[in-house]
């Protein structure tokens, strides 16, 4: 089974096409076993990114309801949601300062970090962060986690 933590730039890639979308879309498949971790932030992030394009006219209303709808049926059926806490916050605020991250992308990279850490301590399988942010996947190389990004894969 393939674990992948997927931050906002790779996640959206399933709902809106982009470089790499069929290849994030195949990844993260429920039908392949996969189990994919998300950051509670993502959910507003996506939502705002879906919405951001229908109303810059680069995705049409129905195809960004469709998007949506989709979405919030994964974040209740499919997605492992890494809830926002203040340790984690803290966390973030620390990568931050190390990476100039955004303060986002510090929440993202330290809600990877937790995950992974938990997964080690129960001694099961490492995560790959799924992401399209080179300073995000910086970082967590930097922090030991694998990345693979979906732009790498057209």
């Amino acid at each position: 089974m393939s674990v992948f933590f997927c931050d906002t730039s790779g996640l959206v890639k399933r709902y809106v096409v982009e470089t790499g979308s069929a290849w994030l879309t195949s990844q993260i498949a429920p039908a392949n076993g996969s189990r994919v971790y998300i950051a509670q932030i993502t959910i507003v992030e996506v939502v705002s990114a879906i919405t951001r394009k229908e109303r810059g006219n680069h995705l049409s209303a129905i195809d960004a309801a469709t998007a949506l709808n989709t979405f919030e049926t994964n974040c209740l059926f499919e997605f492992s949601i890494v809830p926002l806490s203040t340790n984690l916050v803290n966390e973030a605020v620390v990568l931050a300062r190390k990476y100039a991250l955004r303060g986002y992308d510090a929440v993202q990279l330290a809600s990877a970090l937790l995950t992974q850490q938990k997964r080690a301590n129960a001694g099961i399988s490492p995560l790959t962060l799924l992401s399209a942010d080179t300073d995000l996947n910086a970082a967590a190389v930097s922090e030991g986690l694998t990345i693979d990004n979906p732009n790498n894969h057209p």
